[in-house]
């Protein structure tokens, strides 16, 4: 199963690779594939944990910073952070229906 999920560095998590339509899985694959999904899903709470604390450091370090440029830097590692969280909310609720389907 591990070959249809692919390590996504910038999110931190695993997300689908699907190279076929999913009616072309057998039921078999298809509740692997569900469970496997469903253990990544769990995860994704706890990755965008780590990233908010990791916004919540470099904004009081950008509260204490004088340096405009180190500032600038700070601000843009930030914004990527959000974004990454954005993407990982969107993984997350984009496939809520995969749990249904499990139980179903």
């Amino acid at each position: 199963m591990k070959e249809l999920f692919t390590y996504d560095e910038r999110l931190g998590i695993s997300i689908p690779d699907l190279s076929r339509e999913w009616d072309e899985y057998t039921k078999s694959e298809q509740q692997q594939i569900l469970v496997q999904w469903e253990n990544i899903r769990g995860n994704i709470p706890d990755r965008i944990k780590e990233l908010e604390s990791s916004i919540n450091r470099k904004q009081l370090q950008l509260s204490d910073e004088s340096n405009f440029v180190l500032s600038c830097q700070l601000n843009s590692e930030i914004a990527e952070l959000a974004s990454i969280i954005n993407d990982l909310w969107l993984w997350y609720r984009a496939n809520q229906g995969v749990s249904e389907k499990m139980h179903n």
